[in-house]
């Protein structure tokens, strides 16, 4: 093993001595290289054991501080990780990588699909990028929380707005995590690229007050533990006490039951094809003998039907910036607009 070989015949010792005469290098800066150069030099391979800290600070003189934080942003890039206290072993050769991600979101949905491959595209081969999904439960989101934290450079995260979730985000420092979808207040520090729904779905049903008017209910289905945001069901009911145009909630649409002259707005797909389906059945015609009104854009709403009203925000725009963001790190504080498009079905 590396740390019983003698410091002139290890091949991390010989990379790290090579490298005292630039002076530019800082201790911790040649650490790292000293491992990659091994590496990328094939001294050593996946699974080899890198020295102790006890041992690198017996050998090369180094604060043991110093050692840490080296070996720290090695496991941060991906290159080399610590098992069960056993050490710390090469787990990649891949030594171009700048940094190694954590993308933690709420379900894989065709539009968080969106967010996560545009952030891929602008990041290109110089990212690694792990994804997590939380499925809006505080357990499953503090399981895979504490599973992650402390192996990756950058976490990006959709979070669930709870006293519970904030307290585990402000243990990661604000340079290393970007709040994404959902906004969860951490303070004047942290970086955050979110959509906002109060206000803005209140302006989108305004907005389709004309069309709404001329049907006889608008029918929205809203189930309370889930994902769907809250704020919605506010501006909803609001919308409705205001203008007086009939409407109510309820928790889930039941295949079969659907009825002309009403309009049906849906946050959840799987709902909104249940919908169409039974529209397709009745030979009905969207926008005629009954409206959709559906949450989130994607292509397929674009085309399905010839076309499904939707009001959303920019994922395709809210990947590209977290990519920025993982770039250069320069602090963003960002709400995107949403937006309604419509189409033949309202």
């Amino acid at each position: 093993m590396i740390q019983n070989m003698p410091s002139n015949r290890s091949p991390i010792f010989e990379k790290i001595h090579s490298l005292e005469k630039i002076q530019s290098l800082s201790k911790h800066e040649k650490l790292i290289q000293g491992v990659l150069d091994a590496i990328d030099d094939e001294c050593l391979y996946a699974n080899d054991p890198l020295p102790s800290v006890n041992t690198m600070v017996k050998e090369l003189g180094y604060a043991r501080e110093t050692i840490v934080k080296a070996y720290k942003e090695l496991i941060e890039r991906g290159v080399i990780a610590s098992k069960n206290r056993k050490g710390y072993f090469v787990i990649s050769k891949n030594t171009k990588q700048k940094q190694k991600i954590a993308l933690l979101m709420y379900a894989f949905d065709t539009f968080q699909e969106t967010l996560y491959q545009h952030l891929k595209i602008n990041l290109g081969d110089d990212a690694q990028v792990d994804l997590y999904f939380h499925h809006n439960n505080p357990d499953v989101f503090e399981a895979i929380f504490h599973r992650i934290v402390g192996h990756y450079g950058l976490y990006i995260i959709a979070p669930i707005p709870s006293e519970r979730i904030k307290e585990l985000l402000l243990s990661i420092p604000p340079f290393k995590l970007l709040i994404i979808d959902r906004l969860i207040s951490l303070g004047k520090d942290y970086s955050y690229i979110v959509q906002e729904f109060q206000h803005t779905s209140y302006r989108i049903f305004k907005q389709l007050e004309s069309k709404l008017s001329t049907y006889e209910e608008v029918i929205f289905f809203f189930r309370k533990d889930t994902a769907e945001p809250q704020d919605i069901l506010k501006s909803f009911k609001k919308f409705l006490k205001e203008t007086g145009i009939k409407g109510k909630v309820e928790t889930s649409y039941k295949p079969g039951t659907i009825q002309k002259n009403k309009v049906y707005f849906t946050i959840h797909n799987p709902e909104l094809y249940a919908i169409l389906k039974d529209v397709m059945d009745k030979r009905w015609e969207l926008g005629k003998d009954l409206g959709v009104l559906a949450h989130n854009d994607d292509v397929i709403k674009e085309i399905l039907a010839g076309g499904i009203t939707t009001f959303s925000t920019d994922f395709k725009k809210m990947g590209e910036l977290a990519a920025t963001y993982a770039k250069d790190r320069e602090q963003i504080q960002l709400v995107i607009e949403t937006e309604l498009y419509q189409r033949k079905s309202l």
